[in-house]
């Protein structure tokens, strides 16, 4: 899907919001500047969230929980070991309920959980960015299946 500017790309995430399950991990693949956090702001923005969006790049997590759906965004941009994952005790946000929103996922492996979904932005050459969603669990396959509908 293309999205030609910022205001495609935060509606694009406000309907990735109301497919979302109560309980999934993505991974939000792509370079600096893709868009990661601005797809976040719009999907936090769909679950009713009105509280100010930042990257976690020096937090690590940043977790949310004024909105319908319990969403954690992890920036694992800054590791340069993945047992920081570990040392840091992350991997207890991977537990029970919550949606799991991660940049630099690969950072962080082999100790974090598989993804469920893998959320790809990229720059386009003809401006604006490309989003691909690509399923890899049951219930990534189901939140494709509702975003496609509902983008429509």
């Amino acid at each position: 899907m293309h999205l030609s500017d910022e205001a495609a790309t935060l509606n694009a995430g406000e309907i990735l919001a109301r497919s979302l399950p109560d309980s999934l991990t993505a991974y939000l693949v792509g370079d600096l500047g893709a868009g990661k956090t601005t797809l976040t702001r719009g999907l936090l923005r769909g679950l009713g969230y009105t509280g100010k969006v930042k990257s976690p790049t020096y937090t690590l997590v940043e977790p949310y929980k004024d909105s319908r759906i319990v969403v954690y965004h992890f920036d694992f941009y800054r590791f340069t070991d993945a047992h920081e994952f570990l040392e840091a005790g992350l991997d207890e946000y991977f537990e029970g309920l919550g949606v799991r929103l991660v940049e630099w996922a690969d950072r962080a492996q082999p100790f974090l959980p598989p993804a469920d979904l893998e959320i790809r932005l990229q720059v386009s050459a003809a401006g604006g960015r490309d989003l691909a969603l690509r399923a890899l669990t049951g219930a990534g396959q189901q939140c494709l299946h509702d975003f496609m509908t509902a983008s429509r």
